[in-house]
């Protein structure tokens, strides 16, 4: 009798994991991230941006329900303030690649954040940054490869 009811609490347990409200602190609130912000926000995620030009913070639709901070997502204490100690994800896309990198060095060794994903336009880059442990996005790749697929099919 345990063993038939093991199962359906793992699945239980399973989905209540994939289904629960996430501490997610995003660095840069350009078009990317405000968009990110947006998307996760409307999922019931607590979302905090942080950005070091408190106009970018404009990009924010009103239906925004997460904390948007002025500060420097490369200042150890600007992440501390942020509140990175806390979170469940840390996502770096700022325009800048080495500030995207510095930063998610900084949540994946310093704070040791549980999922940390970076935005690298170089391809190259990002490769050579995924071989020494960070996650990288490049949309640049990403956007080749579509391309490529659209014209060959």
């Amino acid at each position: 009798m345990y063993l038939r009811t093991l199962p359906a609490l793992y699945t239980f347990c399973d989905i209540l994991y994939l289904n629960r409200r996430m501490n997610i602190l995003i660095a840069g609130c350009g078009r990317v991230g405000a968009q990110l912000a947006m998307l996760m926000s409307s999922e019931d995620h607590l979302i905090t941006i942080i950005d070091s030009d408190a106009h970018s913070f404009s990009n924010l639709d009103t239906g925004f329900t997460g904390t948007a901070l002025v500060g420097d997502c490369t200042s150890e204490n600007s992440l501390r303030e942020a509140g990175l100690e806390k979170a469940d994800a840390f996502i770096a896309v700022t325009d800048e690649d080495n500030s995207n990198v510095m930063s998610a060095q900084l949540a994946q060794y310093i704070f040791n954040t549980k999922k940390v994903v970076c935005h690298i336009r170089d391809p190259q880059r990002a490769e050579f940054f995924q071989t020494i442990g960070l996650e990288t996005v490049s949309p640049t790749l990403l956007f080749a490869q579509l391309l490529k697929e659209k014209v060959t099919g």
